[in-house]
């Protein structure tokens, strides 16, 4: 017998995320946990940057969560494009991107919303059909700009205020998956997509 599905989203809420058709996701404290690595090479190594006394490699590991990853998946299954924001770069976020398959992504980019609106001509699409979610100010004017904007519960306070949706689960625990389980049910998708995994 096929389960009924247990998540459920206020009626309001599943409303305002029915036309959405793509999401926007910040990386650092939202589809990470926020924690930045650094790690140092050898003096002489080519691919070292000088930072005033040491020489670091910079940013080269990102802890991820199978379950948001898994969520991005389902939401291109819907139909519904996930696309990537970030102020930062490295080549861990690009290898697990493209393992992904997410295709639109723009990093070192902290001015957020002429980069949205690049993806959203891409599309074909505007403003109302579009989700963002975010941990921080810069996150903000793509936000409020979304028919639909979601905060990860460790996100600024003021990023919370602002929120049509703040999800139970941190940034890199699970937070962009509660937003990719609340589009496929506003999508009336998600019963279908469960159905595949239980029959």
């Amino acid at each position: 017998m096929m389960p009924v599905p247990t998540l459920n989203f206020a009626p309001e809420l599943l409303l305002r995320a029915q036309g959405v058709k793509v999401v926007f996701f910040d990386v650092d404290g939202v589809l990470t946990d926020g924690g930045l690595y650094y790690s140092e090479y050898p003096d002489g190594d080519e691919r070292a940057l000088s930072t005033g006394g040491f020489r670091a490699a910079g940013e080269i590991i990102k802890r991820f969560n199978t379950l948001d990853g898994h969520g991005l998946k389902l939401l291109q299954k819907a139909g519904i494009t996930p696309a990537v924001i970030t102020g930062r770069d490295s080549h861990a976020l690009r290898a697990r991107l493209q393992a992904l398959g997410v295709a639109h992504a723009h990093f070192g980019t902290e001015d957020k919303c002429p980069a949205a609106e690049m993806t959203l001509r891409a599309l074909g699409l505007d403003w109302t059909a579009a989700a963002a979610m975010g941990d921080d100010w810069p996150d903000l004017p793509m936000m409020r700009r979304a028919a639909l904007s979601c905060a990860p519960v460790n996100a600024h306070a003021e990023v919370k205020a602002q929120a049509h949706y703040v999800t139970q689960a941190a940034g890199g625990h699970g937070a962009a998956r509660e937003l990719c389980d609340l589009l496929l049910v506003a999508s009336g998708r998600y019963a279908g997509l469960l159905r595949e995994y239980t029959e």
